[in-house]
């Protein structure tokens, strides 16, 4: 049951065309892929992430100083392992500036996240138990809906765009889609919204997405022209500018019965607990894979369920799936039904994901049920 090793493995893939969203663009899948040797011969494993300014200093610091930390600790210990990892002594060029340091203190939360992920996978494999089942075993089965409505290239009718998308989106097996908005106009990005539900019908489940690309007042200027226009949005996501989190999203929260989700770029259990108590947030769309794994996801879910706030998580629905399917307040598993977007998730694992009538079935094998394809890890890795 103790750790006897750790491999970490880097890819990146190049992605056909380049996708734009609110607030920046996409040109390659990058990811990490971790395991966790044990003593036994079990194997945790899994890949996650998809840093690329950084990611060589993350594998630097899961196997120069977070494997030390593990190497010989019993797998089973999750709350002991976690916080020695947390409380690590590692410099990685802090200064004592907050702002300038949280760049560093995220290369630490990710290489925790890899870990502590795998290490997950190891303990459903050394019980016999789906992580789910583990963590709670709410449901067996978790609704899909499709991260899109990227901007089309130059020249592109917008409008013929999203709704050609959300037939695709419907076609792949999606219930819904949360799509892109906040790099054209608020009129634009308007009737782009528009166009999609009326393709969708009623019942398509349609979130929106600005990537923090609006100050709060145009946030609220959206909004409210949203439920005008009685266009039935799920929520609002990442509405105002990474300088005007709180306070921002407050404001607009006061304004807008449109639920506000945010969260997917933080770090820690922490500034989640602002995000509800200072920002006013409706849904944590938190990242196990950033924030510290499916251990600190689990911490903020349940902070979450005793404050009436609402689970999501970004992407990476590897993982994601148990996280949904193990807590009653939890919402959708997100994929990219663009098999460009995120090819990674199509040739990795072996059968996954298990999509049917806009459900996505969670792995019913030990562990994380995800079986990863050797030869799609070779062809793709970056550190050779």
């Amino acid at each position: 049951m103790r750790v006897d090793h750790i491999e970490v493995i880097p890819l990146d893939m190049q992605l056909g065309e380049v996708f734009k969203g609110g607030t920046y663009q996409v040109a390659s899948r990058p990811t990490l892929v971790t395991r966790v040797y044990l003593e036994n011969g079990i194997v945790g494993e899994t890949y996650g992430g998809d840093e690329f300014h950084t990611q060589k200093e993350i594998v630097a610091v899961m196997r120069d100083h977070l494997a030390p930390v593990l190497v010989g600790q019993d797998v089973r210990d999750f709350q002991r392992l976690w916080e020695s990892m947390f409380h690590i002594d590692v410099d990685l060029g802090n200064r004592g500036l907050h702002q300038l340091d949280m760049h560093p203190r995220g290369i630490l939360m990710q290489a925790i996240s890899g870990l502590d992920n795998a290490m997950w996978d190891a303990r459903g494999k050394l019980y016999g138990a789906p992580v789910y089942k583990l963590l709670g075993g709410v449901r067996e089965r978790v609704p899909v809906i499709s991260i899109g409505g990227y901007y089309p290239k130059d020249g592109g009718d917008p409008l013929k765009a999203i709704a050609d998308e959300v037939r695709s989106v419907r076609d792949a097996g999606c219930i819904g889609i949360k799509m892109k908005v906040g790099r054209a106009s608020l009129e634009q990005d308007l009737e782009r919204v528009r166009a999609a539900r009326k393709e969708g019908g009623k019942d398509f489940v349609i979130a929106v997405d600005a990537n923090q690309g609006w100050d709060p007042l145009d946030a609220v200027k959206f909004c409210v022209a949203m439920e005008r226009a009685q266009l039935d949005v799920r929520w609002m996501e990442e509405p105002v500018k990474w300088y005007d989190q709180t306070d921002g999203l407050r404001l607009l929260a006061s304004k807008t019965s449109i639920p506000i989700n945010a969260g997917q770029g933080e770090i820690t259990g922490r500034a989640c607990r602002d995000l509800i108590d200072k920002g006013g947030v409706n849904i944590l769309n938190l990242d196990c894979t950033l924030c510290g794994g499916v251990t600190e996801w689990q911490r903020v879910a349940g902070m979450a369920k005793l404050m009436n706030v609402e689970m999501a998580h970004h992407e990476e629905p590897q993982v994601a799936v148990h996280l949904i399917a193990a807590n009653p307040h939890a919402l959708f598993v997100e994929i990219f039904a663009n098999r460009k977007r995120d090819p990674l998730l199509w040739e990795l694992p072996e059968g996954f994901p298990d999509i049917r009538d806009g459900y996505m079935q969670v792995p019913q094998s030990p562990g994380l049920g995800v079986r990863l394809r050797p030869e799609v890890i070779e062809r793709f890795r970056c550190d050779r």
